[in-house]
């Protein structure tokens, strides 16, 4: 039965270059030997989808393809002068086109492919705004692949050395002759890396690391923000077979504060004031970020919602000696459970007062409402 090399890779026969490309990434790695040791059906798999690449690929291997089928690529199946003159070259295989850049890092020399980076590592930490301020070192335990000392990462027994591989000879590919074309394949005994470990060390099977155990100290800057991210280079999973390894990335999260509302390196925090403080002038006393306490000076006449600053009080700025400020956003509190003796001394103030000079803004709001109502009626009775 002739293979469907459009449904080995899953894509539609109308798929563009971009398409094909991008599936035969996301199954080249699925089904790499490296990823799947020992697995048959994985490796057979793994060159159905290189094999359909190779043809696809090809604008002019696709046209035969589409055409004749499998047969345009059997011996005697197809005269090329039947496809309208086509000329194929059959040099370079899907992997060199495209495995190298996913598992070398664009790398040219095949003999460095069997070397993969490790993946970068996130681990959050959670800080008081406190903390924040101040800043932290932070101990950090994890559990992820180090490198093996039996064999130094190598994989191989003794920390031997890979070997050039015996089947393509450390190129990576095979070239052969297949009826009118010769063509050149991934290795399926080196996966195409060029190299092949003679005797995988028994401690890590082979690929360079074992879990372990780490602790690292890790310094969180004061005036740290919430979302903030601190990388550790070269901290993350250890790659395989000597590779390099990834990045450790920390990622901040800062609490809500029960006093304290942060923006940028500004504190805000709202603060209930007597209304006879308020009134009669006086001084209100506020903790600050630091640990210590602030006085404010609160005029006669203080309103509900007046702010006051207090300048270098806020937090600090990451990597500077500089603060922000602080601000104190009051809220004059209505007396509550009054005596009776409390309940007339305010009725004799309440007569003793001038509205217009004790309460200006609610004598001047009715009084716009007076002249609200009395426009309208005038308004309403010339209708």
């Amino acid at each position: 039965m002739s293979k469907d090399y459009y449904a080995i890779l899953g894509v539609s026969r109308s798929a563009s270059q971009d398409e094909l490309k991008k599936a035969f990434r996301k199954l080249a790695v699925k089904y790499h030997p490296d990823k799947n040791p020992g697995d048959k059906a994985a490796e057979q798999k793994f060159k159905e989808i290189n094999e359909a690449y190779d043809i696809l690929k090809d604008d002019q291997k696709r046209a035969a393809y589409d055409k004749f089928g499998e047969a345009a690529f059997q011996g005697g199946g197809f005269d090329p002068r039947q496809a309208g003159g086509f000329s194929f070259n059959m040099g370079g295989g899907a992997f060199s086109d495209i495995f190298e850049e996913i598992f070398s890092g664009g790398r040219s020399s095949t003999h460095q492919e069997t070397r993969m980076r490790g993946s970068d590592l996130r681990h959050d930490v959670s800080l008081t705004l406190e903390e924040a301020f101040h800043g932290k070192e932070v101990r950090l335990k994890l559990r992820l692949p180090t490198t093996c000392t039996a064999c130094k990462g190598t994989g191989a027994e003794g920390g031997a050395q890979p070997v050039a591989c015996s089947a393509c000879r450390g190129s990576g590919t095979i070239r052969f002759s297949q009826g009118f074309f010769a063509m050149e394949r991934t290795c399926t005994q080196c996966g195409g890396a060029g190299r092949t470990i003679e005797k995988k060390c028994t401690k890590c099977r082979g690929t360079g690391r074992v879990p372990d155990e780490r602790t690292l100290k890790a310094t969180i800057p004061a005036g740290i923000e919430d979302g903030a991210r601190i990388r550790l280079a070269g901290e993350g999973e250890v790659g395989l077979r000597g590779g390099a390894p990834g990045d450790l990335y920390i990622f901040v999260q800062v609490k809500p504060h029960q006093l304290f509302q942060r923006e940028g390196n500004a504190l805000h925090c709202t603060a209930p004031l007597k209304m006879t403080t308020a009134a009669l002038s006086g001084t209100l006393e506020v903790p600050t970020i630091d640990g210590t306490k602030a006085q404010i000076s609160i005029p006669q006449g203080t309103q509900s919602g007046q702010t006051f600053r207090l300048k270098g009080k806020g937090m600090t700025a990451v990597r500077s000696s500089a603060r922000g400020d602080m601000f104190v956003h009051v809220q004059v509190e209505t007396p509550m459970n009054l005596t009776q003796k409390q309940k007339e001394l305010l009725e004799t103030f309440e007569q003793a007062s001038d509205s217009s000079k004790t309460n200006p803004q609610s004598d001047g709001f009715f009084a716009r409402i007076r002249d609200f109502w009395q426009e309208f009626c005038e308004s309403s009775g010339k209708e």
